[in-house]
């Protein structure tokens, strides 16, 4: 199976050993970051560093100013990592070990911006404004999403991309410091959480027929007992998640809301993976490859956006899924795209490696073969500039196992 690592610039940009020390790992590729969130990351084996805090989003090249003139939506540039185009100078790096570049970008995830421009932000149905969320209905959110993904994915030394939070992002964030975990809302209730009601969003509940005002109410009703203290679902899959919603929120209310939102998130896709195809169509590079991060259950939101898999599979070259859990996580995530793939599609079983975050090093070669049986044709390690030498010696050996 064809392995990817991912990368940030920072993990490369001062060490002159870090693009052979990952070739020599065993991957093929490299999924490097060219736009990203903030952050604060451990560089374990930096020769001049220990800790990168990336403050705000950013992005780690230089923007083009025609592109962005006028625009009142912007990146941020960053001045964490040293150099003008951090990304191309680790790129350049990689690609002369051998290893082939793709840009990693992420899009409807940006604090600053939300900080910087609140309007842009998923408010819930309480009116509290998420400004790690743009929401992806207003269409200057769009704009500046499509922008943003044909600038930082089509880069020198690029071969593709990999877009995540290419969809819906909502409650769950990970905030510093974050205290959100006191009332357990299950999967239904970090959806019912996420549902915006800006006025865009408002607006297009009420282009289905339905009242914005009404559907707020029932859905801060449904969410009146998860603060009483109840559960919003057992344990269970996606299908028990949207079954929860379904109960709480009532069937026709979901059906409004899942249409809505169904519609901005594919919309939003085609805006923005068309963007890059014309982006890499006017540079000439030629079969330029589009993935985007996923999860096959259209309600989910997240870096791993809820897609519905024919549609995404039309929509991009393929999809990189979690499939970090157990054999049958897997399976369930991996088999709804099976029946939409064609022999050039692209499903990446995306494993952490990093053991302190969860990962499974150490099973990385048995969880490989499941996912290859499972339908992957390839896998994303996350993530090989986070990851202990341990975790990278495992890596390694697992690697030379597969062959």
């Amino acid at each position: 199976m064809r392995a990817s690592a991912f990368l940030y610039p920072w993990d490369v940009v001062g060490d002159p050993d870090a693009a052979r020390r990952i070739a020599d790992l065993g991957v093929e590729q490299v999924t490097l970051a060219s736009a990203y969130h903030s952050t604060r990351a451990l560089t374990p084996r930096h020769p001049r560093h220990r800790i990168v805090t990336a403050r705000h989003s950013a992005v780690y090249h230089p923007v083009d100013p025609a592109r962005w003139e006028g625009r009142e939506l912007r990146p941020y540039a960053q001045d964490w990592v040293e150099g003008d185009d951090p990304f191309g100078e680790a790129a350049a790096a990689l690609a002369d070990a051998g290893l082939e570049v793709h840009s990693w970008v992420i899009l409807a995830h940006n604090s600053r911006l939300g900080a910087d421009h609140p309007r842009t932000s998923v408010r819930n149905a309480y009116g509290d404004r998420y400004p790690w969320a743009p929401c992806i209905a207003q269409e200057e959110v769009r704009a500046y999403a499509a922008a943003l993904a044909a600038e930082s994915a089509v880069r020198p030394g690029a071969r593709g991309t990999e877009l995540e939070s290419c969809g819906w992002y909502g409650l769950a964030h990970l905030h510093a410091h974050d205290k959100t975990g006191g009332v357990s809302l299950g999967g239904a209730g970090q959806y019912l959480m996420s549902l915006c009601f800006c006025p865009a969003c408002e607006t297009g509940y009420a282009s289905l027929g339905a009242d914005p005002g009404r559907l707020r109410r029932a859905v801060t009703d449904a969410l009146a007992a998860l603060w009483a203290g109840g559960r919003a679902d057992a344990a269970g899959g996606r299908e028990e998640e949207w079954e929860a919603v379904n109960g709480l929120l009532g069937a026709e209310w979901a059906k409004v809301a899942a249409a809505w939102r169904n519609q901005v998130a594919s919309a939003f896709r085609s805006e923005v993976v068309e963007a890059v195809r014309k982006e890499a169509q006017a540079q000439g590079k030629e079969g330029f490859r589009v993935l985007l991060h996923a999860d096959p259950a259209p309600h989910r939101c997240g870096a791993n956006a809820g897609v519905d898999p024919a549609g995404a599979l039309e929509q991009a070259d393929g999809v990189v899924l979690p499939c970090t859990g157990d054999d049958a996580e897997r399976s369930a995530v991996l088999a709804p795209f099976l029946a939409h793939r064609t022999p050039s599609t692209v499903l990446a079983a995306n494993l952490t490696v990093v053991a302190g975050m969860g990962g499974r090093p150490e099973r990385l070669a048995e969880d490989a073969a499941h996912a290859r049986e499972a339908g992957a044709g390839e896998l994303r390690l996350y993530h090989a500039g986070l990851a202990s030498p341990a975790d990278l010696d495992a890596v390694r050996e697992a690697l030379s196992r597969l062959g």
